[in-house]
């Protein structure tokens, strides 16, 4: 009788303490994790994305509370560096970001330059010679190498206009205020509109794919457990699942390539 009243207790503790006893995240208090209104990545009309299923299977495998909203990318960034949110997706790092924000890749993609045909811009070497492209871009997106330094110089002689999503940019490029932006494989389904594919093309920067991953705030995790959620979501890429949830959403060769990719050092 009291060893089965024992392990009763036992038991009980495992489920009230969620996974911390198998070595997963520490599930004690409840999480908060944004994501953004962005094509395929989660679109708030159909509440369904990659990024939602992923969240999800976070939330399932973890066994933790983890409270999902949307935001802006802008202010998602500004909550992971005070400490205010503890996750979001899809994120891309740099020297700034890695002062408040740690990281767990789960694919990686490049950007392309989309523009309007009757720009004049064929190749990226173009923009020496044009002084009137505006170029729209999402607030707080950054890009691959090749594709900040053309935002920051264009910025630089005030030719950047900035939105807070994809739509806004598509209207302006249709009504001409804008005549490019940079866009990701997750945006290609608006490209199928036959509007917007008639007046455009598509020029590829020669960056190598950038890792995307899930942002951890620094201020609201410690590093131990930054470590347990990035062995969670390799776990999640070893067993095939994030490959699974990119298939739904991509042909196989190219939901492979995004998911097959070297992790950063």
């Amino acid at each position: 009788m009291l060893h089965r009243r024992l392990v009763g207790l036992l038991i009980l503790l495992l489920s009230l303490s969620g996974n911390a006893f198998a070595g997963g995240p520490d599930c004690s208090r409840p999480f908060t994790l944004a994501l953004h209104d962005h094509g395929l990545l989660y679109s708030q009309e159909t509440n369904a994305g990659i990024d939602k299923d992923f969240a999800d299977e976070m939330i399932r495998r973890s066994g933790c509370d983890i409270r999902v909203s949307l935001m802006s990318r802008a202010r998602i960034w500004k909550l992971i560096e005070s400490g205010a949110l503890d996750f979001s997706l899809s994120g891309i790092t740099n020297a700034e970001r890695d002062r408040y924000a740690s990281f767990a890749w789960y694919f990686s993609d490049k950007f392309y330059l989309l523009v309007r045909k009757d720009a004049g811009i064929r190749k990226l070497s173009d923009f020496e010679h044009s002084e009137n492209f505006q170029l729209g871009v999402i607030r707080s997106f950054r890009y691959s190498q090749s594709a900040n330094e053309l935002v920051d110089t264009l910025s630089a002689a005030n030719r950047v206009s900035q939105a807070g999503g994809l739509e806004p940019l598509y209207q302006a490029l249709m009504r001409d205020s804008i005549q490019g932006m940079i866009i990701e494989p997750f945006d290609y389904p608006a490209l199928d509109e036959k509007r917007i594919r008639d007046i455009t093309t598509i020029i590829e920067f020669n960056d190598a794919a950038v890792p995307h991953g899930l942002i951890m705030s620094k201020k609201a995790l410690p590093p131990e457990e930054q470590q347990k959620w990035r062995a969670l979501v390799e776990e999640m890429r070893a067993d095939g699942t994030v490959r699974r949830i990119f298939r739904k959403y991509f042909k196989p060769e190219l939901a492979d390539s995004m998911v097959d990719f070297t992790l950063p050092r």
